[in-house]
C-alpha cells in the first residue's frame, strides 16, 4: 500500500486530497495540525509519531527530522543495499510527500525558519525518480488526477513537481538571508548594508505580456518572491492584454503622480513624462496636464491619484490613450470608457514601493537606491540676490519633483504647478532647454524652470531666461556656478540650489 506524508501549513485542499488518497487505498501518515484537519474530517490517518516512535519535541522545533522519514524519501528501490537497509532498520518507503512552508515572509523572526519541511522537500525533490513531492496545493488535482488514471504519479510530473519544490526552497532561503542582511544592524552583526554583500533574488513569473518591446520578443512580469506589488493588486476594467511598455510606462507615471498629495495627472509617453498638473480636482488636472503637449499625449499613459469621474472620462475620451489607471473610478466613467474597446483601464493601490534599483548589464546587475526628491526647502540655498516668492517656491518643488521622473538632461518649464515645456534625453542641456522653451510656446512666462543636474555654461540659464522664466531650481556644484548665478542675477531670475542631482537614464 503506497503512503503519503502530509505536512502543511497551508491547508487549502488538504483534506479533499487526503480524501482523494484514502479512496485510492494510500496510507496516510500526518502530524500536528495537518494531522487534526484530516482526523476532523473522517479521512484515517497514522500519526507520525508511531512511524518514528518519537513525538515532536524541543517545541515542535524537531518532528519530521528522523530516519524513518529521511531514509523513507530518499531510498531507492532499485538498490539492493537500500532494500537491505530498509529492512535493518524497518523503514517504509515514503511515495508522495506534501509539504508547504511556514510563511516567513508574513512575519519574519527565528522561530519561522521552517526546517524539518525544507529538509523533507530536498530529500523528495532529489529521489524524484521514486517519490512525488507537492508543495502547491494547485497541484492536488493534477496529482490525483494521474494516480486515478494510471495508479502513480507519472515520471515527468514528479520530475515537473521536483523542480518546482527546489524553487520553492530557493525563494524560501532567499527571503531568509535578505532579512539577515536588512535586519543585519538590529541582530548585531555588523550588516543591515543597504547594499549588502550579495543580492539573494528569487522571482516568479506573474503575467504573461501581449509582446516585449517590440512584437518579436515576448515578455512578462515577475515579481520578487515575498514581495508586495501594486500590480498584483491592480484590477483591469476593460481593453486590450498589456504589453511590456505598457506596464514600463505606467509604472512611471503611477510612481510619479502618487508624488503628489493633491488632486494630479501624469501622462507619459516613451517613460518620460509629457504632461504634468496639479489641480482642485482630477478632471482639472487632465486638461492642464493634457495641455502641455498634446501631440505627445496621442497614444500615451494617463495615471490621475484620484477617482476618475465621468467628467474626467469625458474629457480623456477623444484622445487615443493606451492606459488609464487611477485608485477607482465611477460606474458612469466606467460607462464612458466602455465605449472605447481597446482602452486599458487599470485601477490598483499606490505603489509599494522598493529600496533598490535593478538594471540588468552583461552577467550581472547594476544596483543602487531608489532615487528620492526631497522638498524640504530649509536643505534649499537662494544663491542669488532676488529671492523667489512663496508661489514660486511651490512651482519649483513642483517643477523639481517632475524633473526627476524625466530622462537626463532635464529641463521643465512650470507655472502655477502645471508643467508647460519638458526636455527630455538629450546629449547637452541646451538642446534641451530650447526644447522645454519651444514646446511651453510662451506659456511659461513668469513660471520657473528645474533642471536635475547643474548648468555647465550659462547659456542654459540665458535660453531660461529668453523664455521668461522668473525662478530656477538646480543642483548646483559646477565650476561656473558663480558665472551662471551672475547671469540670473543679470536677468532678475531668483535662484536655487538643491544640493542633489537626479540623473536618470
Amino acid at each position: 500500500m503506497p503512503i503519503a506524508l502530509l505536512s502543511v501549513y497551508d491547508k487549502t485542499g488538504i483534506v479533499e486530497f487526503a480524501d482523494g488518497l484514502h479512496r485510492l487505498g494510500w496510507t496516510i501518515v500526518s502530524s500536528g495540525g495537518t494531522a487534526r484537519a484530516i482526523g476532523e474530517a473522517g479521512v484515517p490517518a497514522t500519526d507520525l509519531a508511531d512511524l518514528t516512535g518519537v513525538p515532536a519535541i524541543l517545541d515542535h522545533r524537531v518532528v519530521t527530522l528522523h530516519p524513518k522519514v529521511h531514509g523513507g524519501l530518499l531510498a531507492d528501490p532499485t538498490k539492493p543495499s537500500h532494500q537491505a537497509d530498509l529492512a535493518e532498520y524497518g523503514i517504509q518507503p515514503i511515495d508522495l510527500v506534501v509539504v508547504n512552508l511556514y510563511p516567513f515572509a508574513s512575519d519574519p523572526s527565528i522561530e519561522l525558519i521552517d526546517i524539518g519541511g525544507p529538509a523533507m522537500v530536498r530529500a523528495a525533490a532529489k529521489n524524484h525518480a521514486h517519490v512525488a513531492v507537492v508543495v502547491d496545493p494547485a497541484d492536488y488535482g493534477p496529482v490525483l488526477d494521474e494516480i486515478r488514471s494510471g495508479g502513480s504519479v507519472s515520471a515527468p510530473t514528479r520530475r515537473r513537481l521536483a523542480r518546482d519544490a527546489f524553487v520553492a526552497i530557493a525563494a524560501y532561503d532567499a527571503q531568509i538571508a535578505n532579512w539577515f542582511d536588512a535586519s543585519g544592524d538590529e541582530l548585531g552583526d555588523g550588516g543591515g548594508d543597504v547594499l549588502p554583500p550579495a543580492l539573494q533574488l528569487s522571482l516568479t513569473r506573474r503575467q504573461v505580456l501581449r509582446y516585449g518591446e517590440n512584437p518579436h520578443q515576448q515578455g512578462a512580469r515577475y515579481v520578487a518572491d515575498g514581495a508586495r506589488s501594486w500590480w498584483d493588486d491592480a484590477v483591469q476594467h476593460g481593453g486590450k492584454e498589456l504589453s511590456y511598455l505598457n506596464l514600463y510606462d505606467t509604472e512611471a507615471a503611477w510612481r510619479l503622480v502618487h508624488r503628489f498629495d493633491d488632486p494630479a495627472c501624469v501622462i507619459v509617453k516613451h517613460a518620460n513624462p509629457c504632461g504634468v498638473a496639479v489641480a482642485g480636482d482630477a478632471a482639472t488636472a487632465y486638461v492642464r496636464a493634457n495641455a502641455c503637449d498634446p501631440v505627445s499625449a496621442f497614444g500615451g499613459i494617463v495615471a490621475v491619484n484620484r477617482e476618475v469621474t465621468a467628467e474626467l472620462a469625458e474629457a480623456l475620451a477623444p484622445v487615443f490613450t493606451e492606459v488609464v489607471v487611477a485608485p477607482s473610478y465611477t460606474a458612469d466613467a466606467l460607462d464612458v470608457f466602455a465605449r472605447k474597446g481597446n482602452l486599458r483601464v487599470l485601477s490598483g493601490p499606490r505603489p509599494y514601493g522598493s529600496a533598490l534599483d535593478l538594471r540588468s548589464i552583461d552577467g550581472g546587475l547594476l544596483v543602487q537606491q531608489v532615487d528620492t526628491v526631497d522638498l524640504d526647502r530649509s536643505h534649499w540655498q537662494v544663491v542669488t540676490r532676488t529671492e523667489p516668492t512663496s508661489q514660486q517656491f511651490d512651482d519649483l518643488a513642483f517643477a523639481w519633483t517632475v524633473c526627476a521622473a524625466v530622462s537626463s538632461n532635464a529641463i521643465v518649464y512650470a507655472k502655477d504647478r502645471q508643467a508647460f515645456g519638458i526636455g527630455a534625453g538629450q546629449q547637452n542641456r541646451l538642446d534641451s532647454a530650447r526644447i522645454a522653451a519651444e514646446r511651453s510656446a510662451g506659456r511659461a512666462h513668469g513660471g520657473v524652470c528645474a533642471s536635475d543636474a547643474f548648468f555647465p555654461f550659462r547659456d542654459g540659464l540665458d535660453a531660461a531666461a529668453a523664455a521668461g522664466i522668473r525662478a530656477v531650481v538646480q543642483p548646483g556644484g559646477s565650476v561656473r556656478d558663480t558665472e551662471v548665478i551672475a547671469a540670473a542675477d543679470e536677468h532678475g531670475i531668483a535662484m536655487v540650489f538643491t544640493g542633489e542631482r537626479h540623473f536618470r537614464h
